[in-house]
């Protein structure tokens, strides 16, 4: 077996050194034939490095490390470029300081590969000479390739003045890509934030972003057939360590990584790559993607906000708003789908409006597992272990133990971290009830109205009604009164209908009464 690309991110390493390699070079090829200036947003760990290594190897003229790939068929002259790759991946950016350190450290080994002495101190002037001098010397356009462009801009995400800055110097910096275009032969800029509204790319219209083109949906990550054609010896190994066959085992995959989209074809269903190598390398089902980055900040956002978060993780966004406009941290909704957090669910090509929804179980469950603790202030308890016993209390069906746990739950939510609420009530409810792994849908629609909550578990059904400073007999006579159970009468399983209220005063949950459906 070829060995598994985790962590690899050069294309001369991976197939010089035996690494498996998904044959990404039609796409690459027929890019760099139709395009000249191209941006590309991904999620992290999707495989963006190693796109632009492979641009880099291409237009290096390296033609050995393409042999049996589809681009070797293609390709005919192999002409060799000079190459500018910028990676703003590995930088630790707190400061301007830190920034322009790390653009002149990749402008002097520019220098000093191409005998050019710098013309200014200004790093988008020796940006601008360095392009033209190469250029010139060897007779050659240039190619730019921009790993990670926005990596500054996340890192300063909660410090607005900061990121001003960071604009500031990049906006100088890239506009090098259009005002030397004669010089340019290709250029390339990947990240995570799409930049169509942001100031810093306001003088780049000559950028083709290909984002959401659905020629280049699977150009990073992986697909169903990539995956079974490729690994298939890996699938054969985990099934039999698991005691299955293989086509369970990429049924287990799919759920749990597959469910990204990156155009309006729903149809190109693309797995995270760093979860699935992962996976294949331990023969174990974990969360790999999700704690190599946590959220935290963009948390905040939703909290500040008052998202709702049935909205926040089944909602609707305009096409036009899924890019972030001038301040990266008033833009949660997009920032989590491009972030990764979120994907496309549906699209209505009417009105351009994209679904979003959590892509597969692994970012779902890990989310909710670190947004519960951050949301009642309980940041020291193990959320899977508290949600265990939550589980243990309806699969038993005992509600009362249920209910007093989850009050007791709420008298530790901190009073400064609430604003809104019966907002946060309703946020905690839900977040707890998705988190026990059943189907759980909150504000369920009826004929007769909206239930606020339900919760399936293999024996029992919950029909929840939430009030806010009125009674729990109210919200129980309300599940009775709009006949909330009807739709579920014929599943066989034992209902059982349950009203809370919630109390401003106390802040907690004050009243709660339960009966059989």
């Amino acid at each position: 077996m070829q060995k598994l690309p985790i962590g690899i991110q050069s294309f001369e390493s991976l197939r010089q050194d035996g690494f498996a390699y998904i044959d990404k070079t039609k796409l690459v090829y027929d890019l760099t034939q139709n395009g000249k200036y191209v941006f590309l947003s991904r999620p992290r760990r999707f495989g963006k490095s190693l796109l632009l290594s492979t641009l880099k190897a291409y237009f290096e003229g390296k033609k050995e490390l393409f042999e049996n790939l589809a681009i070797a068929e293609m390709e005919q002259t192999w002409e060799a470029y000079p190459v500018l790759y910028l990676d703003l991946n590995v930088g630790l950016y707190t400061s301007t300081d830190g920034l322009l350190e790390a653009l002149n450290s990749n402008l002097v080994d520019w220098e000093e590969k191409y005998g050019i002495k710098p013309n200014s101190t200004d790093t988008a002037q020796r940006f601008k000479y360095i392009i033209r001098k190469v250029a010139q010397s060897l007779g050659k356009k240039v190619v730019i390739l921009i790993d990670e462009y926005d990596k500054p801009l996340l890192q300063a995400i909660d410090n607005e003045p900061l990121q001003q800055d960071y604009r500031n110097i990049l906006k100088s910096f890239y506009s090098n890509l259009k005002t030397c275009d004669e010089y340019i032969r290709f250029a390339m800029l990947t990240g995570v934030s799409k930049f169509s509204k942001i100031s810093l790319f306001s003088d780049l219209n000559n950028l083709t972003d290909i984002s959401l083109y659905e020629h280049y949906a699977d150009i990073c990550g992986l697909t169903d057939e990539e995956i079974s054609s490729s690994f298939s010896d890996y699938l054969e190994a985990f099934a039999q360590k698991e005691g299955i066959n293989k086509t369970a085992i990429i049924e287990q995959l799919r759920q749990m990584y597959d469910g990204y989209h990156f155009s309006e074809d729903l149809t190109k269903d693309m797995y995270n790559p760093f979860s699935v190598l992962n996976a294949l390398a331990e023969k174990k089902f974990r969360n790999f993607w999700f704690s190599t980055g946590t959220p935290t900040f963009l948390i905040k956002l939703l909290q500040n906000g008052d998202y709702d978060l049935q909205d926040f993780s089944s909602g609707n966004i305009l096409a036009s708003d899924l890019a972030a406009k001038e301040s990266l941290s008033k833009e949660p909704i997009a920032m989590f789908y491009q972030t990764g957090y979120l994907t496309i669910k549906g699209y209505d090509k009417e009105i351009e409006l994209f679904c979003l929804g959590f892509p597969n179980r692994e970012v779902e469950q890990s989310f909710l597992n670190f947004l519960l603790p951050r949301y009642t202030g309980n940041t020291d308890n193990d959320s899977s272990a508290f949600i265990g016993y939550f589980v243990r209390d309806l699969r038993k069906g005992d509600i009362k133990s249920f209910l007093n746990r989850m009050k007791s739950f709420f008298a530790d939510t901190p009073y400064e971290i609430v604003r809104d609420l019966e907002n946060h009530y309703q946020n905690v409810m839900f977040t707890v009830c998705r988190l026990l792994g059943y189907y759980t849908t909150s504000e369920y629609h009826t004929s007769n109205g909206r239930i606020d909550m339900v919760v399936k578990t293999p024996q029992f059904i919950y029909v929840f009604e939430f009030k806010f400073n009125k009674s729990a007999e109210e919200a129980l006579a309300q599940i009775d009164e709009k006949g909330y159970p009807l739709p579920f009468e014929a599943d066989g399983r034992k209902i059982f209908k349950i009203g809370i209220n919630f109390s401003k005063e106390t802040r907690n949950i004050d009243n709660f009464v339960w009966k059989e459906g």
